[in-house]
């Protein structure tokens, strides 16, 4: 029997206290897949130097030369968590792709976990979303509003879901970095080759936030991660200031109508002459400037999206996806040993 390789990718900007407690339970968890016998292995994980602000480089340094299957990538200077992802993505060899935040939010052992429900189906995508609170208090009703309005207006319904603990397909995760540009958000990326997508609940807890009250996203981080995301999708707003523009010029049209009909039959009964030509001219012309404004608007959207790399189509290999779904299907059916 075959057996499928898993590459874990790890941004790194201020772990330095979580890092070796990380790679330790890793390479737990790579032993434990290996003593079970099971169709997939930890190949290697990814650690990306994101310029940290602490002791991380020298402890990364240590636990490469401990850890065979580390590798740790080197930026030249802070890029951010999304570039961070999208370089350990390619340099990346794993028939799946976790990635996992430093600070042990996500655990290692849920892994499995993300590839069963990724077998069931044959996604590409899955996304760990948390079974309760992560942060606590209103910064959790904060990333499920700023997430909701993002939806809105890009009009991907897999917003709600983004988050940095995902399984992908290895082949869809680095076609998606390969075309990811500056002002590419990568998980919209990655919609463009995959329209199959799940989750799967788990516990997830932010004890760095619990405990410091310190996050990674602050109010700037999340302006600029909504920005990239609707520059990389296509709006619906768009479409959406078109439909007002053909609406206004069909009320147009029909004040048109009511106002001939009007003259026509009682022209003394018009009070003030000229006011309506004046406001139909405003709403006709206004909806007409609103519908090629957004016509232009959604072909540069267009032109962007192809500029950033968005593939006309994208082939994809599910066929080992039989393998796992045969292996969890057998392992839920084995016996429960004695106690």
């Amino acid at each position: 029997m075959s057996t499928l390789t898993i590459t874990v990718v790890v941004p790194v900007y201020s772990g330095a206290a979580y890092l070796e407690r990380l790679a330790e339970t890793i390479d737990a968890e790579r032993a434990a897949w290996e003593d079970g016998a099971t169709p997939f292995r930890l190949e290697q994980a990814v650690f990306v130097a994101d310029s940290p602000v602490d002791d991380s480089p020298e402890v990364l340094e240590r636990l490469s030369r401990q850890y065979a299957w580390l590798d740790v990538v080197t930026l030249a200077r802070n890029f951010g968590q999304h570039p961070a992802t999208i370089a350990g993505i390619l340099h990346s060899s794993g028939d799946w792709i976790v990635t996992l935040d430093e600070d042990l939010q996500h655990r290692p052992e849920d892994i499995p976990k993300l590839l069963r429900r990724a077998a069931e189906t044959s996604l590409d995508v899955v996304y760990a979303q948390p079974d309760a609170s992560v942060h606590r208090g209103y910064r959790d009703l904060a990333s499920r509003v700023y997430k909701r309005l993002v939806m809105s207006a890009t009009g991907i319904p897999q917003v709600g879901w983004f988050n940095s603990f995902r399984l992908m397909r290895g082949s869809v995760a680095r076609a998606a970095a390969a075309v990811s540009g500056h002002e590419t958000y990568f998980d919209v990326a990655l919609t463009w080759f995959t329209d199959r997508y799940g989750t799967e609940r788990l516990p997830l807890v932010d004890e760095r936030y619990r405990s410091s009250g310190r996050s990674g996203y602050g109010f700037r981080s999340l302006v600029s991660h909504a920005r990239r995301m609707i520059v990389s999708s296509q709006p619906k707003v768009l479409r959406l200031g078109a439909l007002i523009g053909l609406l206004a010029m069909l009320i147009a049209f029909g004040l048109t109508v009511v106002a001939i009909f009007t003259r026509a039959v009682d022209a003394e009964s018009v009070a003030v002459r000229g006011w309506l030509s004046l406001f139909v001219g405003i709403v006709f012309f206004g909806g007409v400037i609103s519908l090629l404004l957004a016509v232009v608007l959604e072909y540069l959207t267009n032109v962007v999206q192809h500029t950033q790399g968005k593939p006309t189509f994208f082939a994809v290999d599910r066929s080992n996806d039989e393998m796992l779904r045969e292996y969890f299907s057998k392992r839920d059916a084995a016996p429960i040993p004695d106690g």
